[in-house]
């Protein structure tokens, strides 16, 4: 298995459809059902068009983002160099640990109490077993490696996408469309906010999207797989919350829907849902926490690095307290921390080097050691673009495009005045 260092062409396996089945068992969540039930205050039309629009805002940088990956054969945080340094990167680094063992265990929890639900009564089948065994499977899902992700996630997604089919007809058949679409508005989510609540989801995935990328084929089967897989399903899954929500007026959309599953006689579909879900969404957050942290401390090795992510994220799950308030609260400091940071690194790679790096330097004093390993030019619009986000927030036109366009618009105007970056040359992809 790989550390951070770049991977040859040779090494790399997998095709478009591999990341379409990716980015789609990342989507396939049921924290991603309950954050469509965030919409609620939108009414079903206008809500269906936020989550669309939303998804394609956001899914673009992260598509994006996955070609520094599918190029170089880097993963995130070290593409986060040339704009930050070598030693500025460990701070987006540090964060996005922080994030992934949080959405580790976000995920581990929500699968632990939604499979407990199944087994009521049971002394031996706890959440807290759920959460264990949930905890140990995924761990293991991303200690596997690049070369059998594939073959598990043609099986499992394949299997997913089937029963989610079936989770579908069984809302509609229960509640149907009619009784949805004439609920309106309570305009109680301003449309801009709303729509930072669909944005930050695909965004949250941008600091790991190059982890994987890095194994890619073609730039072009990197981009449209992870665009199109993420696309259809998040939106899909959005769109249950929403219409879940909706029809319940329950604060926790995906339990009420794998109990109308069940009250169908559907118990092992819904059962396999909330386990597969859980495995085919979580092991990238525990693979990723591993890569992140070699990005500061190599020698901890990728197998250890997995092992103590899963762990730590299995260990907060089981001490987990107010789910609902605390997500939402926990995607708000997601868009304020990584919304201006890709702003930042995505212009400094498409505009400012014109999609050129010196591969060699990103591991050394070099081209991108500025002062003292650091780019005081990228931080300060950084922490310039957070503040937008939290500005956006306060006045209720959103935070995410702000603070995105702000902190990419500030530091391309100042790296061209000051000319402070070194000149764009280098190899093009391979």
């Amino acid at each position: 298995m790989n550390g951070i260092e770049p991977i040859p062409r040779d090494k790399r396996n997998l095709t478009g459809f591999d990341f379409f089945l990716l980015w789609a068992g990342a989507a396939v969540s049921l924290a991603e059902i309950w954050a469509g039930g965030i919409l609620v205050p939108m009414g079903y039309v206008t809500g269906i068009v936020v989550l669309l629009l939303g998804h394609v805002i956001g899914n673009t940088p992260l598509a994006l983002g996955g070609i520094m990956g599918s190029q170089w054969g880097i993963p995130t945080m070290v593409s986060t160099r040339p704009a930050f340094g070598v030693r500025g990167s460990y701070i987006p680094a540090i964060l996005n640990i922080f994030q992934l063992i949080g959405w580790t265990a976000v995920m581990v929890w929500i699968g632990g109490q939604t499979a407990a639900t199944f087994t009521q009564g049971s002394s031996i089948y706890t959440p807290k077993f759920w959460i264990v065994l949930l905890g140990v499977i995924t761990t293991l899902w991303a200690l596997v490696g690049h070369r059998f992700w594939k073959w598990l996630h043609r099986i499992a997604i394949s299997a997913l996408v089937i029963l989610c089919i079936v989770m579908t007809y069984v809302v509609f058949k229960e509640y149907g469309i009619s009784k949805l679409v004439g609920i309106r508005p309570t305009g109680e989510l301003p449309f801009m906010v709303g729509l930072d609540y669909v944005i930050i989801m695909p965004i949250s995935w941008l600091p790991l999207v190059c982890d994987y990328s890095r194994y890619a084929k073609s730039d072009k089967g990197s981009f449209w797989g992870t665009w199109i897989g993420y696309f259809i399903i998040s939106s899909w899954m959005y769109f249950i919350g929403l219409s879940a929500a909706l029809a319940t007026k329950s604060p926790t959309p995906e339990s009420m829907v794998l109990e109308l599953m069940v009250a169908f006689g559907l118990v092992i579909p819904a059962m396999i849902i909330v386990l597969f879900s859980t495995f085919t969404t979580t092991f990238l957050d525990i693979y990723s926490t591993s890569v992140s942290a070699l990005n500061i401390y190599p020698k901890l090795g990728e197998r250890k690095g997995i092992i103590i992510g899963g762990a730590l994220g299995t260990i907060i799950a089981l001490i987990f307290g107010d789910y609902p308030e605390t997500y939402a609260h926990f995607l708000e400091i997601i868009g304020f921390i990584f919304c201006p940071l890709f702003g930042i690194v995505l212009v400094d790679y498409f505009i400012t080097r014109g999609r050129s790096l010196k591969t060699d330097e990103l591991f050394i004093k070099g081209a991108y050691w500025y002062t003292g390993g650091v780019h005081m030019t990228a931080l300060v619009c950084w922490v310039v673009g957070a503040l937008v986000f939290w500005l956006g927030r306060y006045l209720q036109i959103g935070g995410a495009i702000p603070s995105f366009l702000v902190a990419a618009l500030i530091y391309l105007a100042l790296t061209r005045s000051f000319r402070e970056m070194e000149p764009a040359i280098g190899e093009k992809g391979k």
